[in-house]
């Protein structure tokens, strides 16, 4: 007992951990060092270390002896009295690793890893770019994809067509093969798919010619999807069957397809309302004006310009945004105008301008020119 690491060392816990906390602790390293999904070679090992040191601390006697004894505390227990009181089903609930394990158990008990018959296929992922204008009122798209299918010569069975496949010597016929050990936690039964087969109980003994026996085939086609209205950059559609195919018919996967939205040179969106800048004049601004604003839907739209505007004012136009692909109804539009000062002005210009600020009691300073200035002037 010596040579053992402190429990509470081993979990990465301190002494004053309740029960929670040191449930989490284990959960996350028994997952990380099960030999099924750990590639380390002493993995066996530290998972065997990381259960035994929860077997004592999450139970309040054996913590209890722990803690006033050491190691010392725990001799004369086996395995049994070890775990009886850990219930292993409910620990590893929820752990999403491939259906490596099921429960650990005493004496009969196993730790499975089970084959479930034909596979499915796996999912295909692509991506379409589209306008905003096309993300707004919904568009198909037809987009060219490569994927495995079915071979149709042996239609999946990877046999030559009349050649029956032969029953797996190694597994007979079971796809599944038993591995009896005995461990820390009593004798157990380790049940894996049969690597000789694959899990599939059969030896083809003649190879399809059409697919050399993988029973699938590339093939690039195309197919048309719908964008509905109203999606956003980044949203994912699936198409259901349009993936690479199972190990059976009706076992496709799904093509998942992305949604890129190119750039606009007018809008811009946040969720289901735009955004767009619109430039006046600095009379249309002082007096107010009705102007025109562009929309997503391609028409234009009266805006009013109410008398005053400074720029920089945003206003709002209700309905005017996407199409929301969410629920029913529209976003709005927000406009920022900005009042364009003009650069150069014409003598009469210059003269309103002037008289303008002397009405309205502003004084107007002008900056002498400098040296390089009337040298400029001069040579024009």
């Amino acid at each position: 007992m010596a040579d053992k690491r402190d429990y509470y060392e081993v979990l990465g816990v301190d002494k004053t951990a309740d029960e929670k906390t040191i449930k989490k602790a284990y959960r996350k390293l028994a997952r990380q060092y099960h030999p099924d999904v750990c590639d380390e070679p002493d993995a066996e090992d530290k998972f065997k270390e990381v259960s035994e040191a929860y077997a004592v601390l999450s139970d309040d006697e054996k913590r209890q002896r722990y803690d006033q004894f050491g190691h010392a505390g725990m001799d004369g227990f086996t395995a049994e009295d070890f775990y009886q009181n850990v219930n292993f089903e409910d620990i590893f609930q929820g752990f999403d690793i491939g259906n490596i394990f099921d429960m650990f158990g005493f004496g009969g008990g196993s730790r499975t890893r089970r084959y479930s018959g034909p596979q499915r296929g796996s999912d295909i992922y692509t991506e379409v770019p589209i306008t905003l204008e096309e993300a707004f009122k919904g568009c198909d798209k037809e987009i060219k994809i490569t994927r495995s299918e079915l071979c149709p010569t042996c239609n999946g069975s990877k046999s030559k067509p009349g050649v029956e496949p032969e029953t797996c010597p190694k597994c007979g016929g079971t796809g599944q093969v038993k591995e009896v050990s005995n461990t820390f936690l009593g004798q157990m039964v380790n049940v894996r798919q049969c690597r000789e087969c694959g899990g599939t109980g059969k030896i083809i003994t003649e190879p399809c010619e059409d697919c050399h026996g993988k029973g699938s085939k590339r093939k690039t086609k195309t197919i048309k999807i719908e964008i509905p209205e109203g999606v956003d950059e980044g949203n994912h559609l699936r198409v259901s069957g349009e993936g690479n195919c199972g190990e059976a018919p009706g076992l496709e996967g799904d093509l998942i397809v992305t949604v890129h939205i190119k750039g606009h040179r007018r809008f811009t969106r946040e969720g289901d309302h735009l955004y767009l800048e619109q430039q006046i004049s600095f009379p249309q601004a002082a007096l107010g004006d009705l102007i025109s604003i562009p929309t997503i839907e391609g028409k234009e739209v009266e805006f009013k310009v109410t008398p005053g505007t400074q720029s920089g004012t945003i206003f709002k136009l209700r309905g005017q945004g996407m199409n929301s692909v969410r629920h029913q109804g529209r976003g709005n539009m927000y406009v920022t105008v900005n009042v364009v000062v003009p650069k150069k002005l014409n003598s009469k210009q210059k003269k309103l301008l002037k008289e303008f600020a002397e009405i309205s009691g502003d004084e107007i300073k002008h900056v002498e020119k400098g040296f390089f200035d009337r040298v400029k002037d001069a040579m024009n």
